[in-house]
């Protein structure tokens, strides 16, 4: 599936969250959306990342921002993860991978010399009414939060600008 780019709508889906309750992209309309993609709960670099989300999540709510992470881990393994690190923010399993795919972030990566298919780590800020006004491929954990904020401040500078 093709990168999505800035401008383009947000393709809706729908998926179960960490509690095992249906989640539609569309129900959030009205409000941004910050939806993140990550390989695997409770590996090293998505806990760092998770973890971070989670302590920038009093700030993110002040802006009004819904913060979703996406994983292809079953539900029960995003309860354990949750519960374990304390997170305060919704975690949705797609295990075919059908929402990674259509968000481009389903690709081959390598490892130790291996070539496997996995998510590649992505996110996207996505407005209130469900176009992309932000999309990173392969970001770190260390700058997924950091980024958010920068994506953040300028779409909220250029809907000013637009008003």
């Amino acid at each position: 599936m093709p990168k999505l780019n800035v401008g383009d709508p947000a393709p809706d889906f729908e998926l179960l969250d960490d509690q095992g309750r249906p989640v539609r992209l569309s129900d959030f309309r009205g409000r941004p959306v910050l939806l993140y993609f990550y390989p695997k709960a409770m590996t090293s670099g998505c806990t760092r990342q998770a973890c971070a989300f989670r302590d920038a999540m009093p700030e993110f709510e002040r802006l009004g921002v819904t913060v979703l992470g996406v994983s292809p881990d079953p539900v029960e393994r995003l309860q354990a993860f949750k519960a374990k690190e304390g997170l305060n923010f919704t975690l949705l399993s797609d295990p075919d991978h059908t929402v990674a795919d259509a968000y481009g972030v389903w690709g081959e990566k390598s490892m130790y010399g291996r070539t496997y298919m996995g998510i590649i780590r992505s996110q996207f800020l996505i407005d209130e009414n469900g176009i992309i006004r932000a999309a990173h491929y392969k970001i770190s954990p260390a700058k997924s939060v950091p980024t958010a904020r920068k994506d953040l401040e300028a779409w909220q500078h250029a809907s000013q600008q637009g008003s």
